[in-house]
């Protein structure tokens, strides 16, 4: 939580599509810089809808699969299907992304 405060001004995050972005952000920077990330975020909200949770959650393996061509990206195939994965996982349990 402590890196999304930082990159929201500090102030807490409550809202779902604003923590689904920082939530694929970060399994995206896991092993790189956050400024290799962060360079790349205005990539991320476009491959990914806007981080809307609920069209990345019903993207195809057709369409992940395309974003492996986006140089905006980190094009790493696991990093990019776990983002419909998370999805997948937070609609399942029905919670709100800041109570799992």
């Amino acid at each position: 939580m402590h890196i999304i405060m930082m990159l929201n001004g500090g102030v807490p995050v409550h809202d779902d599509q604003k923590l689904f972005e920082f939530l694929i952000l970060e399994g995206a920077q896991a092993g790189l810089s956050w400024y290799t990330i962060l360079k790349r975020r205005e990539g991320y909200r476009k491959a990914f809808h806007q981080f809307d949770p609920h069209k990345v959650a019903s993207m195809s393996d057709t369409e992940l699969e395309q974003l492996r061509e986006d140089a905006g990206i980190i094009r790493n195939r696991l990093k990019i299907y776990s983002a419909r994965k998370k999805c997948a996982s937070i609609y399942r349990d029905t919670k709100r992304i800041w109570e799992l």
